[in-house]
């Protein structure tokens, strides 16, 4: 199922930032300093099961439970 990074992505930065553009401008760069190059991914990327596994790492670190 290609995007599903992107979503998982999309999904830890709207339950982290809340609407808050401060949060969203912070959370993506939380993202880009662990690995995760958000401008790379789109709705029809290929999943990556390596970057699929981190990104629910990077989310139980920030709180996020959406993903």
């Amino acid at each position: 199922m290609p995007g599903k990074i992107k979503a998982m992505i999309e999904a830890i930065v709207a339950e982290r930032s809340q609407g808050s553009i401060t949060l969203i401008s912070t959370t993506r760069t939380k993202l880009l300093l662990k690995g995760i190059n958000i401008s790379s991914f789109t709705d029809t990327s290929p999943d990556d099961p390596a970057v699929i596994t981190k990104l629910k790492e990077i989310a139980k670190e920030l709180g996020v439970t959406s993903v």
